[in-house]
């Protein structure tokens, strides 16, 4: 990320002056955050956030949808904290002035996710990209979240990354969150990229199977980030900034690490003092 200007650090440490200084509205007790679809498809917020709403006396407004969009929505100004995956957006976001403490609160992975027989044979790929480039020399669909999301993000990383355009006839966009993308490429028989937390929480409703894992190399990050205040100062920035703190805290990061559906443990909490 590039070096801050003085300015930018006045507007920040002024930033900080305001969540201190402002006072409290009636409408301050709704922290407004737009999030993955990933996160809600989960389970995981409706696992935690009651915690903190008690502890706090905040209620969350959760605004599930794509990466890209949530994004969109702290650019306007329409929510008052983001939470996503999608290490280069998120960078920019900050860099434009739009977000600031940005922190690394967990992860998990992405997965690519086919029938049991694997008609394209990926889960013998060496790479992502190996494994992209068989499904779409094969017949068989790919079902794409299509939704600027960062699940989507990563896909179209790993057709750049394989030297190949998703044009192929089994391709399909749907413009859809990961839940139901899962669900339209199971009854296609088809493959998709997911993050392993929402296909657990969705194992049970698809006979799909992750026919390839990549490890380290499809880390997928989660951030928590903080709207400008210089940009937008009639927010909930205090709200905000109580809910950043507390993903960050023992409490918030033992839950992350606890949750788990069908004795799966969906994310790993990440965030280092």
């Amino acid at each position: 990320m590039k070096s801050k200007t003085i300015g930018q650090w006045l507007t920040l440490s002024l930033g900080v002056l305001f969540l201190s200084a402002s006072p409290a509205k009636a409408n301050d007790q709704v922290v407004k955050l737009a999030t993955t679809t990933s996160t809600e498809n989960s389970g995981l917020l409706s696992a935690i956030l009651p915690t903190f709403e008690k502890e706090s006396g905040y209620k969350v407004q959760v605004i599930a949808t794509g990466t890209g969009k949530a994004l969109a929505l702290g650019r306007q100004g329409d929510v008052d904290v983001v939470m996503t995956h999608a290490p280069g957006a998120e960078a920019k976001f900050v860099e434009e002035g739009f977000g600031w403490m940005p922190r690394g609160i967990m992860e998990n992975d992405f997965v690519i996710l086919g029938p049991n027989n694997d008609p394209a044979n990926i889960r013998s790929s060496k790479t992502a990209a190996d494994a992209m480039q068989r499904i779409a020399h094969s017949d068989v669909p790919f079902i794409s979240r299509g939704d600027n999301s960062g699940t989507h993000m990563k896909e179209l990383s790993l057709w750049k990354e394989a030297a190949m355009s998703p044009e192929f006839s089994g391709y399909t966009s749907v413009g859809q969150g990961m839940g139901k993308t899962i669900l339209m490429a199971n009854e296609l028989h088809g493959y998709t990229l997911a993050d392993r937390g929402t296909f657990v929480a969705y194992k049970n409703k698809t006979d799909l199977k992750v026919n390839f894992d990549g490890g380290n190399a499809l880390a997928n990050p989660y951030q928590i980030i903080l709207i400008n205040p210089s940009k937008y100062p009639e927010l909930n920035h205090k709200g905000a900034k109580a809910l950043s703190d507390w993903m960050i805290s023992d409490e918030a990061q033992q839950m992350i690490n606890q949750y788990k559906v069908q004795d799966e443990q969906l994310f790993k909490a990440t965030y280092q003092q």
